[in-house]
């Protein structure tokens, strides 16, 4: 199964990203994010966090491994051009153009999958897949939460009616009426 992520309006030009994304193409996701984080090139960061974006989206709207997917397609188109000027001597002016790039970014798996029938039913199979806590888990996760000292309302209960700390604007405000 394919997913996108696209991202418009970067700020950067498409020749300048058109290096990086030569180096991932056609490359698993793991290996092409190592290329990503060891590159030299600053359009690197772009890509990057485009990728992990279009991870992001397999693995959460359909529920696809990490390690199973790879860059099928990668391209950068030119977006809109920023005309700016720039004053030079006498009294001429000297254009400045900053372009923007589209970048679109396809992931497939290595191994196909089961077509799963629609985002509802995945969704479901996904939360059974979830470790959900339940009642009798809770009260086993608070016991040993503290033991640990990590739970502070329960050592306050087992210490006594200790002093409870008030907040900042309480404090003003008994400062201010003389209560304590």
């Amino acid at each position: 199964m394919q997913v996108k992520a696209q991202g418009k309006f970067i700020r950067t030009s498409p020749r300048k990203i058109r290096l990086v994304i030569d180096l991932i193409r056609g490359l698993e996701v793991e290996k092409a994010i190592t290329n990503l984080k060891f590159s030299g090139k600053d359009a690197a960061k772009v890509v990057l966090k485009q990728l992990k974006s279009a991870i992001a989206n397999a693995e959460e709207n359909f529920h696809l491994r990490k390690n199973n997917l790879f860059v099928k397609e990668i391209k950068v188109d030119g977006g809109p051009t920023l005309d700016r000027w720039l004053p030079r001597a006498h009294g001429r002016a000297t254009p400045i153009r900053k372009r923007t790039a589209h970048l679109l970014i396809v992931l497939d798996e290595l191994i196909p999958t089961e077509a799963k029938a629609g985002k509802a039913k995945a969704g479901a199979k996904a939360k059974e897949d979830k470790d959900i806590i339940q009642v009798s888990d809770y009260d086993e996760l608070k016991e040993v939460t503290a033991v640990a000292g990590r739970d502070e309302p329960a050592a306050k209960a087992d210490k006594g009616a200790k002093k409870e700390k008030k907040g900042f604007a309480s404090r003003m405000i008994n400062r201010r009426t003389g209560q304590k």
